[in-house]
């Protein structure tokens, strides 16, 4: 068996893969080659496939995204052998990890996170998605006097962008999302965008869109929201609520009857917040996360297994 780096030609294998490999994962919906190349090219994702008599037995995906340096998929062939060649491909993967540490994400009742536990990943913190049903208008909380509730105007892009990274401390948008957005979600437009504005700033953001995946594959019709993005010095005045409470009817009013969003569980705010407003866990995901010696990494060199 031998591990290398990926060529086009290989694509179709890896679909198959994906496919078998997750096909009973929460809500996974199935690629096809278009998609997997897309996601790809996207996220400039790095793969190395293990190949054995000219038949690629499984591979494996990094990603350096905002989120921090991930190994994004695992797939092997269900195979006597099968955790050998995982450790093998996760082994090589990792020599293009550039900083300290690396993570992936699994089912927080997967059976594999004892074999993640082998390889020196921790678990460190989750990811929630969490549901909520909207059968009717909710009532807006109220905020603080001066506060403007409304949506994004035209033009507006950079003060969004500016505001949900200093939200989040960290970057999370960049320049062109708007257009990214209304490429991805026909339907999309400003309007969509929910903001709170003080004294001529925007100091607060929920973000809603059509869940086009899941409504065209479950046959739903289900919104997503961003986690709202509240500037620190702003927190605490019940602007998250009340705009996650219009972005909730914003999408009833458009004939969706739910919405989802993801969350770190070490958000208890937003968490609370979100239960208090109807919002249940649907899934939960572990974070494993493995931490090296920066002096003992060793460069990206696929070899023979």
């Amino acid at each position: 068996m031998k591990i290398r780096t990926l060529v086009k030609e290989d694509l179709p294998s890896l679909v198959k893969l994906l496919n078998e490999a997750y096909r009973e994962s929460y809500e996974f919906v199935p690629f096809n080659l278009e998609k997997l190349r897309s996601r790809v090219q996207e996220r400039n994702l790095k793969i190395l496939v293990a190949e054995e008599d000219g038949r690629i037995e499984g591979f494996v995906a990094y990603n350096d995204g905002h989120w921090g340096e991930a190994i994004e998929w695992l797939c092997v062939l269900e195979r006597p052998d099968r955790k050998l060649v995982e450790d093998v491909l996760i082994r090589e993967i990792e020599k293009y990890v550039k900083g300290d540490a690396v993570f992936t994400v699994v089912d927080a009742e997967s059976p594999r996170i004892s074999e993640w536990v082998e390889r020196d990943y921790k678990p460190e913190g989750g990811l929630y998605h969490i549901v909520v049903r909207i059968d009717g208008l909710k009532p807006i909380p109220q905020v603080p006097e001066g506060v403007v509730l409304r949506s994004l105007k035209l033009g507006e892009e950079k003060e969004l962008v500016e505001a949900v990274n200093a939200g989040f401390g960290g970057e999370r948008l960049k320049p062109g999302v708007i257009q990214k957005w209304k490429s991805e979600y026909p339907s999309f437009s400003e309007e969509w965008v929910h903001v709170a504005e003080l004294n001529g700033k925007i100091v607060s953001v929920v973000v809603s869109k059509p869940d086009i995946k899941y409504n065209t594959f479950f046959d739903g019709r289900r919104g997503y929201l961003g986690p709202a993005a509240t500037l620190p010095e702003h927190r605490g005045r019940n602007l998250a609520s009340a705009l996650t409470c219009r972005a909730m009817n914003f999408l009833f009013e458009r004939g969706m009857d739910s919405a989802a969003l993801y969350t770190g569980e070490r958000n208890v705010a937003s968490v609370t917040l979100l239960k208090e407003l109807g919002f249940e866990i649907g899934h939960r995901w572990r974070f494993m996360r493995k931490h090296f010696d920066a002096k003992n990494k060793t460069g990206p060199s696929p070899k023979r297994a």
